[in-house]
């Protein structure tokens, strides 16, 4: 039974374990999950699963594994396209509860929502290329080149997107002959929940199972776990290490996603018409700055400061903070209350060192989101680049605008960071876009964009650097889930 948006919004959402194609309650308890907007208010609860539990789910995925991968790779496909479509009817309950949960608008829990199922569409697509072989030709030998499924993974998905994160490995996991426990994050795990338990429902048992509970309860058995052929995590350079060291115990492989601190380049001849300007503040605000492929830093020529500044003021002016289900809201709140002390420190410290701080539109009205963790969105402008607000991932409503003078010096600012994941440059000369793209250390590169709503998701994504390892998407991505297996025939 499907249930509408608008009854969402007084439900108290409960989900449990499903295992080997078996629903069960938490031996942990529960885990609560809060309302963004609202202190104490909250969204329902999650079961928790115990170290034995999470231990069983990968023991069922292990089960499912020879099977599974027996199957041809178009027959794989066809059953995750089914398992994909019985989804459609629940999109409107699964998006409701996402908003609520993340506090995201309700637009963007919908586009969450639609990007799982579009990503999924990209990898069974890919089925054909599945068993591809290269021969080597001989003498002496004719080798054989083929790939073959690695065993279970697990997946450790974020807040943030975690529906269009967990379409980017889950269905490339499958279609290339793995098994799958999907772990979604502990404090919005509702969603995630329901939608990869129906789709699990339509595979057969052990295929796809998810275990929700505490990270120090369940983490070391989903990773640490020699049974687990790889975890593909998405989350903080902290998480990553701490994946990678449990990882490391067992030499499980691992794909890491650890965010970025995206600069974004313009150029003294860039098209600053009423489009590119909101690209350039989508590709900033949107989820409340809460993307990891969001641009962190805007370095401007100093010829065209003044109108980025005016541009992205003008938008910030129209902004509504409230509850992501209301219709006139643009911007709601911050996760987690720790982020948002977080995101108003480092813009008091900017302002302390004497940076230009901006802010724009005004906090929710009503003693119902007095204790919420809303942010006035901000820019902050030219700021000292020792400063957090440049230094560090914000994940959240503000942005140092730098200007430039020299594009190498630019170029130079952009790389002088820890992380890699994606920049931008906006230019209207096409062969000065390729050159100075060529030289940002990041793993995508956009060229008068700057946005997850215009990522290429055919092509391979992920970071270099401190932003992680291993690729999603495209045959890099499905090759991610495989290894390589020769033999060498007398020729």
């Amino acid at each position: 039974m499907t249930v509408s948006e608008g009854d969402l919004q007084a439900v108290d959402v409960a989900t449990r374990l499903y295992v080997d194609g078996v629903e069960a309650d938490g031996e942990a308890g529960a885990l609560d999950v809060a309302d963004p907007a609202r202190a104490g208010v909250r969204v329902g609860a999650a079961a928790a699963a115990s170290r034995a539990q999470a231990l069983g789910a990968v023991a069922a995925a292990r089960s499912a594994f020879p099977a599974w991968s027996a199957l041809g790779a178009q027959e794989r496909a066809a059953r995750i396209d089914a398992a994909v479509a019985a989804l459609a009817p629940f999109a409107d309950e699964h998006a409701g509860i996402l908003a609520r949960e993340t506090g995201k608008i309700l637009g963007e829990a919908h586009g969450d929502v639609f990007v799982f199922s579009h990503r999924c569409g990209l990898a069974t697509a890919m089925a054909d290329q599945v068993d591809d072989e290269v021969v080597l030709p001989g003498p002496p030998t004719e080798t054989v080149v083929r790939y073959a499924p690695l065993g279970v993974v697990t997946i450790i998905i974020p807040f943030n997107w975690p529906l269009a994160i967990l379409g980017a490995s889950l269905p490339y996991a499958l279609v290339a002959g793995n098994t799958v426990v999907v772990k979604p994050p502990p404090t919005a795990p509702l969603a995630t929940t329901r939608l990869v338990q129906r789709m699990a429902e339509q595979l057969p048992p052990g295929v796809l199972n998810v275990v929700t509970g505490a990270d120090a309860e369940i983490g070391e058995a989903l990773v640490a776990n020699t049974d687990v052929a790889k975890v593909c995590f998405t989350g903080s350079p902290r998480g990553g290490n701490t994946i990678m060291a449990m990882a490391s115990r067992t030499l499980t492989r691992v794909a890491l996603e650890l965010g970025g601190n995206d600069p974004a380049l313009i150029l003294a001849d860039a098209v600053l018409d009423d489009a590119a300007l909101d690209g350039l503040f989508h590709g900033i605000f949107d989820t409340t700055g809460q993307i990891c492929m969001a641009a962190k830093r805007v370095y401007v020529h100093r010829s065209r400061y003044q109108e980025v500044v005016d541009g992205l003021s003008a938008r910030l002016e129209r902004t509504v903070l409230g509850d992501g289900h209301a219709p006139d809201t643009t911007m709601g709140p911050l996760h987690a209350a720790t982020q948002k002390e977080f995101v108003e420190e480092i813009v008091a410290e900017a302002r302390a060192a004497g940076a230009d701080v901006r802010e724009f539109g005004a906090l929710p009205a009503g003693p119902e989101f007095g204790g919420g963790n809303f942010v006035r969105p901000s820019l902050v402008l030219d700021p000292d680049p020792a400063l957090r607000v440049v230094t560090e991932e914000q994940f959240g409503p503000t942005i140092p605008v730098i200007p430039f003078d020299d594009e190498d010096d630019a170029v130079a600012a952009a790389n002088d960071t820890w992380a890699g994941l994606c920049a931008s440059v906006w230019t209207a000369d096409r062969a000065k876009a390729a050159e100075i793209g060529a030289r940002l250390h990041a793993g995508y590169v956009f060229v008068n964009c700057h946005s997850a709503a215009v990522l290429d998701q055919r092509a391979p994504f992920g970071g270099v650097k401190g932003s992680g390892m291993g690729r999603e998407m495209g045959i890099e991505g499905l090759r991610e889930f495989m290894d390589t297996h020769s033999i060498a025939l007398p020729s």
